[in-house]
């Protein structure tokens, strides 16, 4: 099936267009950030299409900018729940785990840094990857 033609809209326009299509978030800006869920990936305001329904004339709906993805507006989820979500766990792993600084010695100190820093990352990404499968499960 071949998906209608995005509309050419101004910047006020389409600004306009996510805040009445879009029923799940609020827009302040067409430079907000949103993550979505189908795609794993970050895309913007201004990236977002605006396609009339069927043949044109049906009622207008977003669409994701990228070929061939099915996400709607509830799939795409502000990155500032996203990262507020993982700071928050991040934050209670480095309360609950006991101290790497313990295994270091003296002579290492850089390599130990890094060391740490690679798990912190690794947590990181886990825990998002988490709270994307947690969220999608959820809609």
């Amino acid at each position: 099936m071949a998906l209608s033609p995005s509309l050419t809209l101004t910047g006020a326009e389409k600004l306009e267009a996510l805040r009445r299509l879009d029923q799940f978030r609020q827009w302040r800006s067409l430079d907000e950030k949103r993550y979505c869920l189908v795609l794993g990936k970050i895309i913007i305001g201004r990236q977002i299409q605006v396609a009339a329904g069927t043949r044109g004339n049906g009622p207008l709906r977003l669409n994701c900018p990228t070929e061939r993805c099915i996400s709607i507006p509830m799939d795409w989820v502000p990155t500032e729940e996203i990262l507020a979500n993982v700071e928050m766990r991040a934050v209670e792993e480095r309360k609950a785990a006991p101290s790497t600084q313990a295994h270091c010695g003296d002579g290492e100190p850089e390599r130990c840094r890094m060391e740490r820093l690679e798990t912190e990352q690794k947590g990181v990404a886990s825990r998002f990857r988490d709270f994307v499968l947690h969220s999608a499960r959820g809609s």
